[in-house]
């Protein structure tokens, strides 16, 4: 029923067809703003409960041990915060810890790039709400790397199938994607 009902939320607020230019510079036939479903309250607890069920299962089915979650700000921020919240109030003794990721160092005081719970030799799960090309999940993974974290895979609310997960796949990271274009699009 809760995937039923983001499903529902994501056609609803964050689909949109025609000709649009995306971030990677491609033109498309569809325009995915995940911001929109993923600040709605009811969105926000929906994609809580999805993201941390796939998350645990991923996690119980390789013996993982993860510390948090997080990714490049702003598309992953309300996501990953979603999944941290629910996996404190269904299992805190897992709880994951929350972090996200500038697009640059700060310029001042301690000059981070990742701020919040992360902290050098954890191992985490990189979120984004879609890929297209990989670019800024792989842009994310890069800075959580050379901050001496280790990515053991990640979280995309939606994958559009057009080469982003084959390129994140390829820097071994696996790609667990609650919605593709195919299944949110119901496309054959």
């Amino acid at each position: 029923m809760s995937a039923a009902a983001l499903k529902s939320l994501l056609l609803e607020k964050s689909v949109r067809t025609g000709t649009f230019t995306l971030a990677s510079g491609k033109e498309s036939d569809l325009y995915i703003d995940c911001r929109v479903t993923a600040l709605d309250p009811f969105g926000a607890n929906l994609i809580g409960e999805l993201g941390w069920a796939a998350v645990r299962e991923r996690i119980a089915a390789e013996g993982l041990k993860i510390d948090a979650i997080g990714g490049m700000t702003l598309g992953a921020d309300p996501i990953s915060l979603a999944v941290g919240m629910t996996s404190a109030k269904q299992h805190p003794d897992e709880a994951l810890q929350v972090f996200t990721v500038r697009k640059e160092p700060k310029g001042h005081g301690r000059g981070k790039q990742i701020e919040g719970n992360f902290k050098e030799g954890s191992t985490v799960i990189v979120v984004d709400d879609v890929i297209t090309t990989g670019g800024s999940t792989i842009k994310a993974i890069d800075v959580i790397e050379r901050e001496g974290g280790k990515v053991a895979f990640a979280l995309v609310l939606v994958d559009r199938q057009e080469g982003g997960r084959e390129a994140i796949e390829a820097r071994g990271i696996p790609v667990l994607p609650l919605f593709t274009r195919k299944t949110l699009l119901d496309e054959a």
